[in-house]
Parts: C-alpha cells; structure tokens; sequence
C-alpha cells in the first residue's frame, strides 16, 4: 500500500508542477502578448523592427506556452486526457464553422462588420471551458 501512496505522491506533485508551469508560460506568453501589441502604440511608435523583435520574442514564447501546454495534458490520467480532448475537438470544429459561416456571411455582404480574431479567440476559449465543464460532469 505504501508503494501505492508514493506514486500517488509524485503524480500529485508531476501534475502540481505540471500546472504551475503551464501557468507560468500562460502568464508570461499573455505578458508578450500584450507588449507587443501595445508597445507599438504607447511605447516604440510604429517602429517596425521593436514591433518585429517583439512579435518574435512572444512567438518564441508561445511555443514554450504550447509545450508546457502538451506537457500538462501528457501528465494528466487517462480520463481528464479524454476530458481535455473532447473539450479541445468542441472548441475547434464550433471556431471552425463558425469562422467559415462568418466568412461566407461576409461575403454574400449579409454582414457588413469586419471579421476580429479576438471574437473567434472568445469563442473557442468559451466553448472549451464549456467542453471541460461538462466532460467532468458527464464522467463523474
């Protein structure tokens, strides 16, 4: 039974660690984010290659952000890995009609407002949290 305690132990602790550091890059690609998007305006004005040193600065961390992301999911058990596929399939096929639905609308002049990205960013994060919440619910 020991046995057992301990590597309950340590997958608390993997997946504990695990979470803390998808936080981190969660914070830190969000923090790029935001310096690169802002710094252009209030900080560098417009100047092209800070704008491009920035963009890339947050694309580098963006890739650490989707590794810790695949580490996080890798570390989970098996059902909040279903749990976690499940919600990320949702989020994708619904920002995927929905995009294309937009897209047509748009075109057929039937909507006349331009597309943002940050819409469909909103969707997908809303329909994800909607597929985890209601995966734990139907697993439980």
């Amino acid at each position: 039974m020991e046995t057992q305690t301990n590597i309950s132990n340590n997958w608390n602790k993997n997946t504990r660690k695990n979470t803390i550091r998808l936080f981190s890059w969660t914070v830190a690609w969000v923090l790029t984010l935001a310096i690169a998007t802002f710094g252009r305006l209030y900080i560098w004005e417009d100047n092209e290659s800070i704008s491009l040193i920035a963009i890339l600065f947050n694309l580098a961390i963006g890739i650490g952000y989707i590794i810790a992301n695949k580490d996080y999911i890798k570390g989970l058990d098996e059902l909040q890995q279903k749990i976690q596929l499940e919600a990320a399939a949702l989020s994708l096929v619904v920002a995927v009609v929905a995009g294309i639905t937009y897209s047509l609308l748009s075109q057929a002049k039937i909507v006349h407002q331009h597309a943002e990205i940050s819409n469909l960013i909103i969707l997908m994060g809303l329909t994800y949290i909607i597929g985890i919440i209601l995966g734990n619910w139907r697993y439980k």
